[in-house]
């Protein structure tokens, strides 16, 4: 286990949190859509900000720890395109006016680092008491996989946060009309909440489903908890410049949800490898030890990654690329047709 001072935490932490204020009274405050070249410069910044702490990671702790810095900062990214999905329903479902978007985006990212540091910290306590945990957290990963993979048929009109936004607005008065960008709204003197603050709880809603995913993907890479925290934190600090940036392009990424089944399957499948060698349960060969286990090697792991994301952008790009000359194809015949 790394020993990182408490000093170290604590100058992270407030450098995170430093860095969540500045992006509110530097782009958040004053409501506005941002441009591309807005979000690009942005979302690059942030990128550089995770490259350049892992590879000082790297030179000070070592190269072993270095890559899972980085193995593990790649899955959570990777996981949070996936979340954009998500929050893109969200936005849609309750006609968020764009200008507003990255209000709910930002006090999203501060929910997801609120309850994800929680999991992180419980997660760590567990695995340091419960070996068996690892098996737990290896199920998760496959059956999440699988559900990537083969996702359910939703209706049209479930929306994720749905449940704990239902339950809201059955106790508390709500009010359908925006104003502005404010929570609350006093109506004929009574106070109501408006659909900015609904929003916010079915993003934090699915906040904690994403924390159930994302956290033991990345013990699956590292049991390091400080790794383990500035990786989700660094990845989530450019999520809502990436929501921006790529909004327009997640439709074309059409195996995205495959690739990122195949990542959590591969670690799924190395966290159950990791707990046969830490096995303690009496049933399972004796409490013994199972050492004939591979161990999955933090190159490996990110090779596989980094491969997996190459193999969906690429597939994506051919599928889309033919959709097109097909569509193309097809309209031209019928225009020959009608002639």
């Amino acid at each position: 286990m790394l020993d990182i001072h408490m000093s170290v935490w604590l100058i992270s932490a407030a450098a995170v949190l430093g860095l969540v204020i500045f992006d509110f009274y530097a782009h958040v405050r004053t409501p506005h859509e941002p441009t591309f070249r807005e979000s690009a410069i942005w979302s690059s910044i942030y990128i550089a900000l995770a490259v350049v702490f892992g590879v000082v990671f790297l030179i000070v702790i070592g190269p072993e720890h270095g890559g899972e810095f980085f193995a593990g900062y790649i899955t959570e990214k990777s996981l949070s395109v996936d979340n954009l999905f998500v929050f893109l329903m969200i936005m849609t479902s309750f006609r968020v006016p764009r200008a507003y978007q990255q209000k709910v985006l930002l006090v999203g990212v501060v929910i997801a680092l609120v309850l994800r540091t929680v999991f992180i910290l419980l997660g760590a306590a567990a695995l340091n008491t419960f070996s068996w945990v690892f098996y737990i957290f290896g199920a998760i990963l496959l059956w999440t996989a699988w559900k990537q993979v083969m996702p359910e048929e939703e209706s049209d009109d479930s929306i994720p946060g749905g449940k704990a936004v239902a339950l809201l607005k059955r106790f508390v008065p709500t009010t359908d009309e925006y104003n502005e960008d404010r929570l609350t709204v006093k109506i004929d003197g009574k106070r109501f909440i408006t659909p900015m603050l609904v929003v916010m709880v079915a993003i934090g809603f699915t906040d904690v489903l994403f924390a159930l995913d994302s956290i033991p993907a990345i013990y699956g890479l590292t049991q390091e908890p400080y790794i383990v925290f500035m990786a989700n934190a660094l990845a989530l600090l450019g999520l809502r410049q990436l929501y921006f940036l790529i909004g327009g392009l997640l439709d074309r990424l059409v195996y995205l949800a495959q690739g990122l089944g195949v990542i959590l399957a591969f670690i799924g499948v190395k966290l159950v490898f990791h707990a046969m060698h830490v096995n303690e349960l009496p049933f399972i060969n004796g409490g013994e030890h199972i050492t004939w286990a591979p161990e999955i090697s933090t190159a490996t792991s990110l090779i596989v990654i980094i491969g997996t994301l190459v193999v969906v952008t690429v597939a994506s790009l051919l599928k889309n690329k033919h959709d097109r000359k097909t569509a193309a194809q097809a309209e031209a015949a019928e225009r020959s047709g009608q002639a």
